[in-house]
C-alpha cells in the first residue's frame, strides 16, 4: 500500500509515473539520501557557494555515468553546478567511503534523479555494477570535474 501512495504521489507532484519497483528504490534512496542531506539539503537546494544543488542540476539529471562515479567516489575540486560555480569536495559512498552496495547506490541516484522535480529515468543495479567495474575499478581517489567531462 504505501508503495502505490507513493507511486501515485510522485506522479501528481512530478508528473513521473513510475513502476512499482521504481517506486520503491526512489523511497529506499530517499531514506538513504540522509547521510547527503546535511550537505546537499533535503530540498536538494544544497548550500549556495558551498554545496551543489541537486534539484535541476545537469550532475542528477544528464549522465547516468558520471552521478554514479561521483557517488562511488566522490568529486573535488573546482565544478560548475546549474551555471554557478562550487568549489569543495564531496566523499564517496563506494570503496574507501561508506562503502554502499550496488542496490543503495542505484536507489539513491534514482532518487535524486527524481525528486525535487528532477525528470531523469532510475538508475538499475545492473547499470552501477557496470559503472563500478568498468570505470571505478581499482580507484582510490575523488574524481575532478575535468576528468569526469572528459567521459562521452
Amino acid at each position: 500500500m504505501k508503495i502505490r501512495a507513493l507511486a501515485l504521489l510522485t506522479i501528481l507532484v512530478t508528473g513521473v509515473s513510475l513502476h512499482a519497483d521504481t517506486a520503491a528504490d526512489v523511497a529506499k534512496g530517499k531514506t538513504l539520501f540522509q547521510a547527503c542531506a546535511a550537505c546537499h539539503q533535503v530540498t536538494g537546494a544544497g548550500i549556495p557557494g558551498v554545496f551543489p544543488p541537486l534539484a535541476g542540476s545537469e550532475w542528477a539529471t544528464g549522465s547516468e555515468e558520471k552521478l554514479v562515479l561521483v557517488m562511488l567516489n566522490g568529486i573535488t575540486g573546482p565544478v560548475k553546478v546549474t551555471g554557478k560555480p562550487f568549489n569543495s569536495a564531496m566523499p564517496g559512498f563506494g570503496p574507501g567511503g561508506s562503502n554502499w552496495t550496488d542496490d543503495k547506490i542505484a536507489a539513491v541516484a534514482t532518487y535524486v534523479r527524481q525528486a525535487w522535480k528532477n525528470k531523469a529515468p532510475a538508475v538499475t543495479v545492473d547499470t552501477v555494477k557496470s559503472i563500478r567495474e568498468k570505470s571505478a575499478a581499482g580507484r582510490t581517489k575523488p574524481w575532478t570535474a575535468a576528468e569526469l567531462e572528459a567521459i562521452k
